[in-house]
């Protein structure tokens, strides 16, 4: 141990020196708590990584996770004023969301006032709708920068937030699958550039992305020995946790290993005392929530009532929001049945944020980047997932079948959720969707070792639909701003998008049909 911390130290100080720079305010000020921090970190990270059985593979993964979190987060704090748009308050003052500039604004407000840190979940201002981000924040302001204002302060807690979950992941890879599904697996989870993205800013999901891990390890861990008590102290961290931030999360973490306990084994009991817990975290999870929701006007009394009606509204309000700041989809909304919209919405959501927008649409250089990296980043993994699901009759056992089914449904419930709730948004769909990226890693890392076992025809099928999607919707959006690119309604490339995909996957099968005969 006096080894590592010989190792750490110093880079903990030179780390603090280069971030302390981008920071403001009185350097000396600025660097304390960022060694501070640092070394707390990496020590975390290093016994992590000695826990796990040091790999070299993970460690490489761990320092290429933070090292990109962090040169984001200094990136984007430093560019987005030069470079993003003069008019947003936001961007100005160095945020990529406007979520996390209310939250962070108003956490520095509370750390400088007379007020005690546990008001920020009064809900009074309703920045931060749970209060447990808020108040996290504000308690590291107070303590560690109590004489400025310091954005990347509350982003390197994100950042190791986000890489501490790593190790725990891997752990939980581990037991599922063998090297191979772990290393896969792992890759995703850490350098998935929305990850990356949530990790370098001052949002609550980087928190949850690590909690939802831990909790998965934790619930592995204890089916194999039901005496680990650190599994059991870190699935109730993880659980605090979520609880804190989000106990929406917290909720449909626990239906998501509940089940998952069940379909494990056929014979698998639970005894009462286990049942007991379980209840009483769901119970409390949706006091919490209905709580929390109950600050806004709701017709509703009981805890359920209140998240069923708020959810409505919710998802009521993002179309509304959709409509009105699209003069397009305005136009679709009044051609089609409005039955039709709520799964319109959805299904335009599934494709944010969308490749060829990002590439096409005008906008400011870091927008654009930031734009293709997410969107590059989902197109790829998107296809992985809807293979998974051609896998499932194809695992090697009932007992696989049962358990890759499972994690297939819980990723695309949650994927199919997201886009719903969040009406279409480019932005909170894709942040709403990468909480459970645990889920969707393992699914595609999965997906991706049986298409190398069996060299099924439907990956390159999938891709091949997935280009003639974005070839068309390249020419659409080139068209909206380019004339020489000519129109075409969007039913018309709806139907074309259709029509050659299916033209594609069954001509593909009667080749193949042919070949066999």
């Amino acid at each position: 141990m006096f080894k590592e911390t010989k190792i750490i130290f110093p880079l903990s100080l030179i780390l603090a020196t280069i971030f302390a720079i981008f920071e403001g305010g009185n350097y000396l000020l600025a660097w304390l708590p960022a060694a501070l921090i640092f070394f707390l970190g990496l020590s975390a990270l290093n016994a992590l990584w000695q826990w796990t059985g040091k790999s070299r593979t993970l460690f490489w993964i761990l320092a290429l996770a933070l090292l990109l979190r962090l040169v984001s987060a200094i990136a984007l704090h430093v560019f987005l004023p030069i470079n993003g748009y003069p008019d947003s308050e936001q961007q100005q003052a160095g945020y990529v969301f406007y979520d996390a500039f209310r939250r962070d604004t108003a956490a520095y407000d509370l750390a400088q006032s007379d007020a005690p840190i546990i008001s920020a979940f009064s809900q009074k201002d309703h920045t931060d709708q749970y209060g447990g981000l808020l108040a996290f924040s504000a308690g590291a302001y107070r303590y560690l920068s109590p004489d400025a204002h310091r954005p990347l302060l509350i982003a390197l807690f994100s950042a190791f937030a986000a890489t501490l979950g790593i190790p725990f992941f891997w752990m939980a890879a581990k037991e599922l699958g063998g090297n191979k599904l772990t290393n896969i697996a792992t890759w995703i989870f850490a350098l998935y550039p929305e990850s990356i993205l949530m990790g370098s800013s001052q949002m609550r999901e980087p928190f949850l992305i690590s909690f939802v891990a831990i909790s998965l390890w934790t619930l592995l861990s204890w089916q194999k020995d039901k005496e680990n008590r650190a599994a059991q102290i870190g699935l109730g961290i993880a659980f605090v946790g979520m609880l804190l931030i989000s106990p929406a999360i917290a909720i449909i973490t626990l239906v998501f290993l509940g089940v998952f306990i069940f379909i494990q084994n056929e014979k698998s009991t639970i005894s009462p005392k286990q049942i007991v817990i379980a209840l009483s975290l769901l119970l409390l999870s949706i006091f919490l929530l209905s709580s929390a929701l109950g600050t806004t006007k709701l017709n509703s009394n009981s805890p359920l009532g209140i998240i069923v009606e708020w959810t409505q509204r919710a998802i009521t309000w993002d179309i509304y929001q959709l409509e009105r700041g699209s003069g397009w989809v305005q136009k679709l909304f009044e051609e089609m049945p409005t039955a039709i919209h709520i799964p319109f919405v959805t299904a335009y959501g599934l494709t944010q944020p969308v490749l060829p927008a990002a590439i096409i649409e005008p906008s400011t250089l870091i927008w654009r980047v930031l734009g293709i990296l997410r969107a590059a980043g989902w197109y790829a993994l998107a296809p992985f997932l809807l293979y998974g699901l051609f896998t499932l009759p194809k695992q090697d056992s009932p007992l696989a079948r049962r358990v890759w089914t499972w994690f297939g449904l819980g990723s695309w419930f949650w994927i199919i959720l997201a886009s719903l709730r969040a009406g279409g948004d480019q932005w909170d769909n894709p942040r709403y969707r990468v909480i459970f990226i645990a889920l969707q890693a393992l699914f595609a890392a999965q997906a991706w070792i049986m298409h190398q076992k069996r060299r099924d025809a439907w990956l390159p099928r999938l891709l091949a639909v997935e280009v003639i999607f974005l070839a068309f919707f390249t020419q659409w959006y080139a068209s909206r701003y380019y004339a020489r690119f000519g129109t075409l309604s969007f039913g018309a490339m709806v139907m074309w998008i259709l029509s050659l995909s299916a033209l594609v996957i069954i001509g593909d099968i009667i080749r193949i049909r042919k070949k066999t005969l």
